[in-house]
């Protein structure tokens, strides 16, 4: 049963863990994270394409945080907004699975890890961007089989709610602190005649929103 205690608790406990991604921000610690949201983010691309018609080409990655998805054909406003619509919405569902009892969160990281080493493999054509990608796959294998159910819960909640801040800093980031830089947010700017400007505003709002309603939730059921 929630009492005010327990509610405390998880405030506290909620403000630490973002307090301590806060600082861990630049790091290396987090850096490995912040890729892993890049790979979402041109994988969201990638399906969307497909689901439209269209075809995977590539997905480049590099050192800097950057990427980029080539897949031609398919509707092309539904391809540009699922970048980073997509990688909030996979971390949005990744905070969900690692908050549910009922799952078991090692399965979980081993299919996300399969996933990750499948893709790269099929699709993924940068150097960096497949030493990354199997490297973290083969990490997230390890997890599911060697470490307990506590831990793989953990690294499942920490990668969610960092595939959801990420998404909400990198629209900053790309689209209102760096109008001119040749975005998704640019591009459906130049198909849409809606500014860039506009876009990063409305995905602003629905990334905020989505966080929170996982906080809210989170706190409801604490």
């Amino acid at each position: 049963m929630s009492t005010p205690r327990r509610k405390l608790e998880f405030v506290a406990g909620f403000a630490l863990l973002f307090a301590a991604l806060w600082v861990a921000w630049d790091t290396a610690l987090v850096y490995p994270l912040k890729i892993f949201v890049v790979l979402l983010h041109e994988i969201s691309h990638a399906l969307a394409a497909v689901a439209t018609g269209g075809r995977i080409e590539k997905i480049v990655l590099d050192p800097g945080q950057g990427g980029a998805c080539h897949c031609p054909g398919g509707n092309a406003f539904l391809t540009l907004s699922a970048g980073y619509l997509g990688s909030l919405l996979w971390g949005a569902a990744m905070v969900e699975a690692a908050r549910s009892a009922r799952i078991r969160t090692d399965w979980v990281n081993g299919a996300v890890g399969a996933a990750v080493i499948a893709l790269t493999l099929l699709y993924v054509r940068s150097p960096f961007g497949v030493a990354f990608g199997l490297a973290f796959g083969a990490t997230l294998l390890l997890s599911a089989r060697r470490a307990g159910e506590g831990v793989n819960r953990a690294i499942l909640l920490v990668i969610g709610l960092v595939s959801v801040l990420y998404a909400i800093l990198d629209i900053k980031s790309d689209v209102l602190d760096r109008p001119g830089l040749r975005s998704d947010a640019a591009m459906l700017a130049e198909l849409t005649h809606v500014p860039t400007l506009v876009w990063g505003v409305l995905w602003i709002a629905a990334a905020l929103w989505v966080a929170w309603l996982l906080w809210r939730r989170a706190y409801r059921e604490a």
